[in-house]
């Protein structure tokens, strides 16, 4: 009864306190963006970024001390050699639940340039977020569906070209893009559903970061693949407030670039390009059974 009513009252008070760091970062971030709207100048549009960055940052920071302190959350990372924040990262990772984010955050605020997600071209009319992911250069993604292909063909390719488009601040402006390769959180049912080989992970989408390749290859200089483990079992966002995330193992591990090539048109690419991401999935399972994984309970 006790530890109920402790859990209940840091649920409230983290909830209270990050909301309150939310209205503290989130006004003057909007108010920058409404800023870089109304003013088309490249270099003042790339300074705002810096500071809207900086901005970001402490946010992320703020939560990563909040789920330390309130939550009693250890995250077991090891050290980052070889990474810094003016470099150009591919992170991939397994996804579990939403703590993967604020795990995420935690161990690379700072140490990387901001991870920023590929979005989808109609988040950007979301209100309020949507102006902050633009505001923050977070990339907007323009994909045509096959059967959209079928019907207009001459369109094959140009959401390729509008992604470069998107992507080309990213010369001046270093950047670590952030991928859930499995396109969705982990569950049993969808595990099964899969018939994943995997004991700890649904199958990779391989199409996801080909098209992000194909984008900012020239650009991004190593792929960081990143394994997230929760000992205890799958966590909630809740369940980090209430001190029952103890602890977190996360292994990193820099990667070079796989080959290049066109994944949509040549055939034999796209098949050595998923047996690639295969072999790393293997790898990355045999990963969670080391840390002690509860995928796929």
């Amino acid at each position: 009864m006790i530890e109920t009513f402790k859990a209940g009252v840091r649920l409230v008070v983290g909830g209270v306190l990050v909301v309150a760091s939310t209205l503290l970062h989130g006004t003057p971030l909007l108010a920058l963006a409404v800023v870089k709207v109304l003013l088309p100048i490249a270099t003042v549009r790339h300074l705002l970024t810096r500071i809207l960055t900086r901005i970001a940052e402490s946010w992320v920071g703020v939560n990563s001390v909040l789920m330390g302190s309130l939550g009693g959350t250890r995250i077991d990372a090891p050290s980052l050699d070889g990474l810094h924040r003016d470099g150009w990262y591919l992170v991939v990772c397994n996804h579990q639940s939403w703590v993967d984010i604020p795990v995420l955050q935690a161990v690379f605020n700072r140490r990387i340039p901001l991870l920023r997600f590929f979005l989808k071209q109609q988040l950007i009319w979301v209100p309020v977020l949507g102006l902050a992911w633009w505001a923050l250069d977070f990339p907007f993604m323009k994909r045509y569906s096959k059967d959209v292909l079928t019907k207009r063909p001459e369109l094959r390719g140009k959401d390729i070209e509008a992604t470069r488009r998107a992507c080309a601040k990213y010369r001046e402006l270093p950047v670590a893009v952030m991928n859930f390769v499995e396109g969705t959180r982990f569950t049993p049912d969808k595990h099964v559903k899969q018939a994943s080989p995997y004991r700890h992970l649904l199958l990779p989408r391989a199409g996801g970061i080909a098209f992000v390749l194909d984008a900012m290859g020239e650009l991004i200089e190593a792929i960081v693949d990143v394994t997230i483990v929760y000992p205890a079992g799958k966590p909630s966002v809740a369940d980090l407030f209430t001190g029952r995330v103890r602890e977190v193992r996360v292994d990193v591990r820099v990667l070079p670039l796989p080959a290049r090539g066109d994944y949509e048109n040549d055939a034999r690419h796209r098949q050595r390009f998923q047996a690639w991401l295969n072999a790393l999935w293997q790898d990355k399972d045999d990963t969670c059974t080391r840390l002690g994984g509860s995928g796929s309970r």
